[in-house]
């Protein structure tokens, strides 16, 4: 598709704090939008949650007219607190997330040994997309495409056939790709599905989730499969599966654990709603003890 002839309309929010990049995306024809991957602010020392990142997608949503659609979640973040469901209640829209969240849903939910009524099949989210499930964002179609790798339910989202919004699967050329030794990663998968976004036409203008920039360049999230292809310092075209592997594997063993993984992922299995209060009517968070690895 000519650059030119695109009708998406793209804003993002950068959040400097988790290097986060949310997105809302809009038909104008229409004015029906689309949230993607939204932040809901948490300070770990205190244990507060706070909407100011949620606040001003809200405000650019009402700003500019909007409704919403869809609340759409790439994957479940380890790195920050889903707002999806505060923005529901705000300006409604159903929250979607790929059909393989049961999977991580199972998984954390041993972890952290999650209430009997936390039941992963996905129920709740409003929506779970199958790989290659096509849906609408006022007049635009878009498709959902299953990347695993990072975690075993990544979507990315192909819009208006010429935009794709990829989550935590590849990150900007300079910075490369996402781990894959979290619970259920895997290298190879993860080689395998940006090899996918790859192939998608040159000129398919790529939206990351986050932007952790090298010293000397400001933060930035959109690129394009001929960017990516080129130079890549993970994946570019030359690099195979093996080395990608190996590269891949040596590096995530000298990775720290994300600052948030902890109290995010056991919100954002829940489409970003907090746990059930106990009977004095405070939620709280659970942390397994020497459970996750140190790295």
């Amino acid at each position: 598709m000519d650059v030119d002839a695109r009708r998406l309309s793209v804003e993002a929010f950068y959040d400097a704090r988790t290097g986060t990049v949310s997105y809302v995306l809009a038909d104008p024809g229409s004015r029906r939008a689309a949230i993607v991957d939204p932040v809901l602010d948490f300070d770990f020392k205190s244990g507060h949650t706070s909407t100011e990142s949620a606040d001003r997608i809200e405000a650019h949503v009402r700003a500019q007219g909007l409704a919403v659609d869809w609340i759409l979640e790439t994957h479940a973040h380890a790195d920050h607190l889903s707002a999806a469901r505060h923005l529901q209640q705000r300006l409604g829209g159903r929250i979607a997330i790929g059909e393989r969240i049961r999977e991580v849903q199972a998984t954390f939910k041993k972890i952290y040994n999650l209430e009997r009524s936390f039941l992963p099949d996905g129920s709740q989210f409003d929506h779970l997309f199958k790989d290659g499930e096509a849906f609408n964002i006022g007049a635009l179609e878009a498709i959902a495409m299953l990347v695993p790798g990072h975690t075993p339910a990544d979507m990315a989202y192909v819009v208006d056939g010429g935009d794709v919004f990829v989550g935590d699967t590849l990150f900007m050329p300079d910075v490369g790709s996402a781990r894959a030794d979290f619970p259920g990663g895997d290298a190879h998968q993860l080689y395998r599905s940006m090899r996918r976004i790859l192939a998608l036409p040159p000129a398919t203008r790529i939206y990351v989730c986050h932007d952790y920039p090298p010293p000397g360049r400001e933060a930035r999230w959109c690129t394009t499969v001929a960017e990516q292809r080129a130079a890549n310092i993970h994946v570019r075209d030359g690099i195979d599966e093996a080395q990608f592997v190996a590269m891949r594997r040596a590096r995530d063993a000298t990775l720290e654990v994300p600052t948030l993984i902890l109290p995010a992922i056991q919100i954002n299995v829940r489409a970003g709603r907090l746990p059930p209060a106990d009977d004095n009517g405070i939620a709280y968070l659970r942390i397994p003890l020497n459970t996750l690895p140190r790295n």
